[in-house]
């Protein structure tokens, strides 16, 4: 509710409403000691509908010649590297469709059981998630004036006059490197 996902609304019988449940997933360090607990929302995007509550689950996919070779650039060059993965990168996607879900068990508004979720944001499972999630990173950086690769839409490029810098997206996973370290990070 504190990040906006989603609106409560009454349901009407127009619509589709998919499920959702909770995954609990203990995380270990290395030693096997208990790191933390972590909780997700995942939407059951089974339920979903094609051309109803989506269109496109299409999300670009990284070509492995293109992480060799911003690889082989930042070896070549001595440019620093920075992998980056995103926590919780779906739930940064917006949503074009109209997607309705249940409330989340555990999670029900009293004073409005018949009501459903309408989600403004993407949550894990559902079938637009990644595609959601990598058209809101695209945007931020265009916004940059990064500028996309012709030969691959998940590598991003910045140019100017004192500083080169290439940022690879493979869905939640990013790598950025440069010529200017201070930029990199």
């Amino acid at each position: 509710m504190r990040n906006q996902t989603w609106s409560l609304v009454p349901a009407t019988s127009c619509i589709n409403i998919v499920g959702c449940k909770w995954v609990f997933k203990v995380k270990r360090k290395a030693d096997g000691s208990i790191d933390r607990y972590k909780a997700r929302l995942v939407a059951k995007g089974f339920n979903q509908k094609e051309g109803f509550d989506y269109e496109e689950t299409f999300s670009p996919v990284v070509k492995p010649a293109t992480i060799r070779t911003i690889l082989s650039l930042a070896v070549s060059y001595n440019w620093s590297l920075q992998q980056l993965d995103v926590r919780n990168a779906f739930l940064n996607g917006y949503l074009q469709e109209e997607v309705y879900m249940k409330q989340p068990p555990g999670f029900h508004d009293s004073s409005r059981p018949q009501y459903v979720c309408h989600l403004h944001k993407a949550l894990y499972g559902l079938k637009q998630a990644p595609r959601a999630w990598f058209q809101s990173l695209s945007t931020f950086l265009l916004a940059q004036r990064f500028v996309h690769s012709h030969s691959d839409a998940s590598l991003f490029i910045r140019r100017s006059s004192s500083c080169k810098m290439y940022v690879l997206v493979y869905v939640d996973d990013i790598i950025v490197t440069g010529s200017e370290p201070q930029s990199v990070h």
